[in-house]
């Protein structure tokens, strides 16, 4: 029996051998493709342009992508030298559009520009859907996965979860500051509600809250085209999360076209903001800072029931009480006069803001669990396992997601 118990352990001990033995090393031959990888694992070896275009994988091939964001660019700087030469003059630089937000009143000053919607908003964010999905993979992947690793992080779906709450750390870091500059140049600072209605239409924008609005909707096109695409691996929220970012996208699109653009930047402000301290105590909950990732959920606790419920139930009041103050002329649906609010759009917009305050407080009820954890075990530590298809206790709140 004794015989029998080391050929047993002498096999399995062997097994491991057999693939240092066997398994090509990575220089003598290409991984095999049946190979094993994490479920949040993202392959972004490009299968050069043309392959990836056709395939979509430049949404999360960043070399790609960047070459993609040059082509419009290297064209311009050529359109620029070139054209005093072979184009009669004021001809206007055809890829201008791409990089830069298009339709000036002409009527506004060279000191205070401003900008109306257009057809050509549509080129400006194609573009920058192309800009987030470089920006976000080189971030992940250039950036974060090398700092989770110097923070001792070594499985690939923490090194992935890593990624993507960092990559959220910076760009809601990035407009959520952006915003609060625009409104802070807004007649609406800080959360004057009766002006989302008396300067309405908000058609004349100053060029950052156009700007700001689109690359915001061109950030969530992105993310939804991973999700749609399925470039990376499908979440158990799956259809939750497709159906955040259609909402997200409806309400950026409708907030535009109506041109109710001040309070867009308001609802905007309320979100982001509290998703800059979620992904944050998310990533000490990673790196395992325990007694700072207590402060960190405490402040980020605070900051989200004073954005997501008392601002969110502060703009609902403003829509429910404060519509009529809408000048006469606007209270009529006439788009030729850039006016859309009929006495029945109160509702239309009331309705997505209540459904976000319902949409947070069913997170601040899994936010409060947290806690009541954290006080009753004394610790605010995660003692699941580190499995990959486990999650997090803080991951069961993201925007717009429960996992």
């Amino acid at each position: 029996m004794a015989q029998k118990n080391s050929v047993k352990k002498r096999a399995r001990a062997g097994t491991l051998q057999n693939i240092d033995e066997h398994t090509p090393s990575p220089l003598d031959a290409p991984p095999s493709p049946r190979r094993k990888q994490s479920p949040n694992h993202i392959y972004t070896e490009s299968r050069g342009l043309w392959g990836d275009i056709k395939s979509l994988r430049w949404v999360v091939v960043p070399s790609s992508a960047l070459k993609l964001l040059l082509i419009p660019l290297v064209l311009s700087v050529f359109w620029e030298l070139l054209a005093p030469y072979v184009v009669p003059k004021g001809t206007p630089n055809p890829f201008s559009a791409l990089l830069f937000i298009s339709h000036k009143v002409p009527s506004s000053t060279p000191d205070d520009p401003r900008y109306q919607k257009g057809y050509l908003d549509l080129v400006f964010v194609v573009y920058y859907i192309i800009f987030w999905s470089f920006f976000r993979q080189t971030v992940t992947i250039h950036i974060c996965r090398p700092l989770a690793r110097w923070f001792g992080i070594n499985k690939e779906a923490k090194l992935d979860r890593f990624g993507e709450q960092a990559y959220a750390v910076v760009y809601f870091t990035i407009t959520g500051v952006w915003g609060l500059i625009i409104m802070s140049k807004l007649p609406t600072w800080w959360y004057q509600t009766e002006h989302f209605w008396l300067e309405y239409p908000h058609w004349q924008m100053i060029p950052q809250l156009k700007a700001y609005y689109l690359m915001q909707a061109a950030y969530w096109c992105q993310q939804l085209m991973v999700l749609l695409l399925g470039l990376e691996k499908p979440r158990k929220d799956y259809h939750e999360l497709v159906a955040h970012h259609l909402v997200t996208l409806w309400l950026v699109g409708w907030s535009y076209l109506v041109n109710l653009t001040f309070i867009g930047n308001a609802v905007y402000i309320s979100m982001d903001i509290p998703d800059v301290l979620l992904g944050f105590s998310k990533l000490l909950n990673y790196i395992q800072y325990d007694r700072t990732k207590i402060v960190s959920f405490l402040v980020f606790l605070f900051v989200w029931t004073y954005f997501r419920h008392w601002l969110n139930l502060v703009m609902l009041h403003s829509v429910w009480t404060e519509f009529d103050l809408l000048p006469e002329f606007a209270k009529q649906w006439s788009p030729a006069d850039g006016v859309w609010l009929s006495w029945w759009m109160k509702y239309q917009i009331f309705a997505p803001i209540l459904l976000l305050q319902f949409l947070n407080l069913f997170w601040y009820v899994l936010i409060l669990r947290i806690l009541v954890r954290a006080v009753t075990d004394a610790k605010a530590t995660d003692v699941r396992s580190d499995d990959e298809d486990e999650g997090d206790e803080l991951d069961a709140i993201d925007e717009g997601k429960v996992e």
